[in-house]
């Protein structure tokens, strides 16, 4: 009736955001701003929009719009919040939480956001004030409840954040990211049992939209005989977790007719290397027939994974001689011990602020009589004149963009050094000694209060303690490396 209706294109935008409707939620909302360049409301509402594309730069660019035209507009000040987090800027984030708080106190998404601003700094205990504060204000609040929870398991008080998860449950019992923050909980304790089950509302979060596939085939849950079938596995998640859990990929094979993996295509010519009959497939290439299908990290709980029944032989990944050979010919030929650094991840990884860490804190490391080798690819800005300036460090940046040569270079080094990313999982596949930096609040694989992994028996685990610093971290090596 009025195509030019600026507020009605900016109600069909908030209409097809709660659809999960993101693309057409956003050119609604560009409409409505075509129309009224000044309308506060659809820029505020399209930062959240661009936010869920994972356009963060987009998406504050819009906030700041929004909050140039109202400078008091207090949801557009609370959400910016969550943009500057997602893109590691955890002070501005509470800044932007405090403004829209000092303006509407008892604003509960404020208080929540502003605990989720304060983890974000490891300033855990002031984190859990303000989600009771969220909680005092709306108690029936089950996202600042399980907010509260994830914040309770990083000072590992286990109970009471299991207790949080499921009073989240209670007031919403579709609230997948309760659900998968309960299993969370539950896998870093070593309670796999209940662990597994739970983590399966991974596929109702949004960010995993991504990885979610729609087959019409059924999935594999374990139990159901597949002789003679037909079963996919596909990757999902990080390159890390598909070097993982590529380990079940031969106990499925011994079960099924045939077996196809899908694997990122980094990771295709390694994972030929897998000690069974297995068609490999890059991701996104046309997939032949299936059957069955199954996601890599649900193959845990198709076999009832336990603590104590993790498939842990290693070596189950091999590099090829030949490249093998021919990186042993390029490295500096010497006695000394030979020793791969790693110490940042996928920057896109949500929690790539608390596991990565720079260079120049590794430095100290080098002062022992070793060889040392750089296993980066992409080198970070704040890094590149580091590496520049250590030329006592080998690096060899792009030639291990492929993980088959990155597997060929570890199987010559005698230990591998390295933060919770990709080059760890690799280096504890190949059976080389790996000895890992890991946050005071771990990932859930790496279980609590122990410095070995039973996923790696060739990893030594260092933890952060309650500083969440990693300077005694370093120390600690330092000493294991002069013992060694």
């Amino acid at each position: 009736m009025r195509p030019d209706y600026a507020d009605g294109l900016s109600n069909r935008g908030t209409v097809l955001y709660a659809l999960k409707r993101f693309d057409e939620a956003l050119a609604s909302f560009d409409a409505a701003l075509a129309l009224r360049p000044d309308y506060a409301e659809a820029l505020s509402n399209r930062g959240a929009i661009l936010q869920e594309l994972g356009r963060f730069d987009d998406a504050l660019a819009s906030y700041d719009r929004a909050l140039a035209l109202t400078p008091n507009y207090v949801e557009a000040l609370s959400n910016r919040s969550n943009t500057l987090r997602a893109l590691n800027r955890f002070e501005e984030a509470l800044a932007s939480c405090d403004r829209a708080l000092a303006l509407r106190p008892d604003y509960a998404e404020g208080l929540s956001n502003r605990g989720n601003a304060l983890r974000g700094l490891n300033r855990f205990e002031e984190a859990l004030a303000s989600y009771d504060r969220a909680l005092a204000v709306r108690p029936d609040y089950a996202e600042a409840l399980s907010n509260r929870g994830t914040t309770l398991q990083d000072l590992r008080r286990f109970d009471a954040a299991l207790m949080d998860f499921a009073a989240a449950v209670r007031l919403r019992p579709d609230y997948a990211g309760a659900h998968v923050n309960e299993a969370l909980c539950r896998l870093l304790t070593g309670d796999f049992a209940r662990g597994w089950d739970g983590y399966e509302w991974r596929w109702e979060l949004d960010y995993t939209a991504a990885d979610r596939r729609n087959f019409t085939q059924p999935m594999w849950v374990g139990g159901d005989e597949i002789a003679g079938k037909t079963i996919l596995l596909h990757a999902e998640q990080g390159l890390g977790d598909t070097i993982q859990f590529c380990r079940y990929v031969p106990m499925v094979a011994e079960r099924a007719g045939r077996v196809i993996l899908e694997a990122q295509k980094q990771l295709c010519d390694l994972m030929g290397s897998l000690p069974a009959a297995v068609q490999i497939m890059p991701r996104n290439d046309p997939l032949p027939r299936f059957d069955l299908h199954c996601p890599l990290l649900s193959l845990p709980r198709a076999f009832r994974t336990r603590l104590e029944t993790i498939p842990a032989a290693t070596p189950y990944l091999r590099a090829s001689s030949q490249a093998v050979m021919a990186w042993k010919e390029r490295l500096v030929s010497t006695r000394r011990p030979k020793i791969g650094l790693a110490w940042s991840g996928n920057p896109a990884n949500k929690n790539d602020h608390n596991r990565s860490i720079t260079l120049n804190s590794l430095l100290p490391m080098l002062d022992c009589d070793a060889t040392f080798v750089s296993l980066q690819w992409a080198v970070r800005g704040a890094d590149i004149d580091a590496l520049k300036e250590r030329t006592d460090l080998l690096h060899f940046g792009d030639e291990l963009k492929d993980l088959s040569e990155t597997a060929a270079l570890i199987s010559n080094l005698d230990l591998v050094i390295s933060v919770d990313t990709v080059f760890a999982h690799l280096a504890g596949a190949l059976a080389v000694p790996v000895w890992i930096l890991l946050p005071y609040a771990p990932d859930w694989r790496w279980l609590v209060d122990r410095d070995d992994s039973p996923w790696y028996p060739t990893a030594r685990l260092f933890r952060q303690d309650d500083t969440c610093t990693w300077g005694n971290v370093v120390k600690r090596i330092q000493a294991a490396l002069r013992a060694l």
